[in-house]
């Protein structure tokens, strides 16, 4: 799966609508199924931008290069830091797995400690580089850990899209993402996710907006994001991700995608 897909994936619910201009009804596990198989490619790559906003206006810029490949059902993914210096040389791995009886891997690389940490199913719900994307965010999730139910139909940026609200059947499914509640805007024409609201245990919430999406090689992508975490009106801080030079069936070996290659840098 995509980086994209994976931090929108996730989450609807049961009842039966009606899809616009179509003779025939969905459910919402049937919704929740076709964003989960969505084709996403592979052997993919992109330039990424992410901007942190703290709540005064100022501004944090990153810059990487994300790869990610298919390994039968599971996709493996690998982000590095190019840019400013003090996260130059990080690396994030992920092992996204399909089988739902088995936990996502992933591992952060710090080269001022030269040190990579394994990511913990209590650590998922941190934030994923000071960002306002948790670790959870950065894989694909489980539809069979959530109840579903399809809330309304409306538009996003003209669009008709289903509203769907997704709840955690378990209390380790919260604790690990660290959300209690989710509703997501389904795009009807393509099974994708454009915006979400996530309620936080603590009582804040996260708003993510996909602000514009490309098709490439007949795969609809995301291109700029936007994620917000509010309490009450306020917000507190906000991350822009914005991608470049998306390529799909590049040359990406297996072994590019382990602890050993990230510690070595791109």
């Amino acid at each position: 799966m995509n980086f994209t897909k994976r931090i929108l994936t996730s989450l609807l619910l049961g009842g039966a609508v009606l899809v616009s201009n179509s003779a025939f009804a969905l459910t919402a596990e049937e919704i929740a199924h076709q964003v989960d198989i969505r084709d996403d490619g592979d052997n993919g790559s992109s330039v990424m931008q992410m901007i942190l906003i703290d709540k005064h206006g100022n501004q944090r810029v990153r810059s990487m290069k994300k790869f990610s490949k298919d390994f039968g059902e599971d996709t493996h993914s690998v982000i590095f830091f190019l840019e400013p210096s003090d996260v130059k040389d990080t690396a994030f791995l992920t092992f996204d797995y399909a089988e739902s009886t088995k936990n996502d891997d992933q591992w952060l690389y710090l080269p001022e400690l030269r040190q990579t940490k394994r990511i913990v199913s209590n650590d998922k719900s941190g934030s994923f580089m000071g960002s306002d994307f948790s670790y959870a965010d950065m894989t694909s999730r489980d539809i069979s850990d959530y109840s579903y139910k399809i809330v309304k139909e409306s538009e996003v940026r003209g669009k008709t899209v289903w509203i769907m609200e997704a709840t955690p059947k378990t209390q380790e499914t919260i604790d690990e993402t660290g959300y209690n509640k989710s509703y997501m805007f389904v795009d009807q024409t393509n099974f994708m996710v454009v915006r979400a609201i996530h309620f936080l245990v603590d009582g804040k919430r996260k708003y993510l907006d996909v602000k514009s999406s490309v098709k490439i090689e007949g795969i609809w992508v995301a291109t700029e994001m936007e994620m917000k975490t509010k309490k009450g009106k306020v917000t507190l801080h906000s991350t822009q991700i914005n991608f470049d030079e998306i390529k799909f069936n590049q040359t990406l070996k297996e072994n590019f995608f382990t602890v050993r290659r990230i510690e070595k840098g791109l």
